[in-house]
């Protein structure tokens, strides 16, 4: 919020939605700004519409709510408005993965980065800590099309070797090994990083990658990177179905790279059940000893 504070004093196209969510979150801007500042109440829809109906008079709306609610709800509106008119709307999807938590499986964000990346004209930005986030908030404020951010609700989630580094089409590289790499997304990278730690002094060496966001897709980065490794973990809070898991089997079919992937996410149909964040991770193996144990047992096969 401070990030889009500072851009919003600058730039006087900038106005803040909400349906009805965002409480202890978004108060710095709506009181700074209170005129631009729009509670559309429980209608994701009609927040998009208007939102499409203020970008195309020339002002930069960001629409704000619970990841699945921001974009799996009014998908069609997303798609028919800002994306097929080419039209600077900011939908920002709050809580990926599991960070909900006891709210439940209606709160999860386990699809929409699968399902928005289809939408070849909608940028979709996914963070993986604050720090980059606000980097990626600014770098991408005045791109001229749409772009869906899925953005983390801890801000004291810190992912080492990364910092605040983004750039638009490009990976980033938190860690350097030879053994084995490992290629993330989103606040789970923060796993990564730790279970490459662990491993690290089981005498294994990895390669922690950050894919930060899709549609420019960083193919060309991430074929290079993978090119020197046999062993490939793709690693998600998110359903390996059309999420990073698939992306990164796309490019390492379509460049005939020889690597060995395994998928790791979420890869079983809902049960109903529901748990803190950690609970989730370790139920699908996304955990850092769960990490390390898969990494040990891909090595050995």
């Amino acid at each position: 919020m401070k990030a889009l504070c500072e851009l919003a004093a600058a730039d006087p196209r900038i106005v803040l939605m909400t349906g009805d969510l965002g409480y202890m979150a978004l108060e710095p801007f709506r009181d700074r700004f209170p005129e631009r500042f729009f509670n559309a109440g429980v209608a994701e829809q009609n927040m998009l519409g208007v939102a499409t109906g203020l970008a195309e008079a020339g002002f930069l709306p960001y629409a704000y709510s619970i990841a699945p609610f921001a974009s799996l709800r009014p998908f069609e509106f997303i798609r028919n408005g800002p994306v097929l008119h080419n039209l600077p709307v900011r939908v920002v999807g709050m809580g990926m993965g599991f960070e909900y938590g006891s709210s439940g499986e209606t709160h999860y964000a386990t699809e929409d980065v699968a399902v928005l990346r289809t939408l070849r004209g909608l940028t979709v930005v996914v963070p993986a800590s604050p720090l980059q986030a606000a980097t990626a908030i600014r770098d991408t404020h005045d791109l001229p099309g749409p772009i869906y951010y899925s953005l983390g609700k801890d801000d004291r989630v810190t992912v080492s070797g990364l910092g605040d580094r983004f750039a638009l089409g490009r990976i980033q590289v938190a860690r350097t090994g030879v053994d084995v790499a490992l290629v993330t997304i989103g606040s789970v990278s923060q796993e990564v990083v730790a279970a490459a730690e662990e491993l690290a002094d089981k005498k294994v060496s990895a390669t922690v990658i950050v894919v930060s966001n899709f549609n420019p897709n960083p193919e060309e980065d991430l074929a290079a990177a993978l090119a020197q490794f046999r062993n490939v973990l793709s690693v998600e809070a998110h359903d390996v179905s059309g999420g990073l898991g698939a992306f990164v089997a796309s490019v390492i079919a379509t460049r005939g790279l020889a690597c060995r992937l395994r998928m790791i996410g979420v890869s079983e149909r809902r049960d109903g059940s529901s748990g803190s964040q950690a609970d989730r991770w370790k139920k699908h193996g996304l955990d850092r000893a769960s990490l390390s144990r898969q990494v040990l047992e891909t090595l050995q096969t």
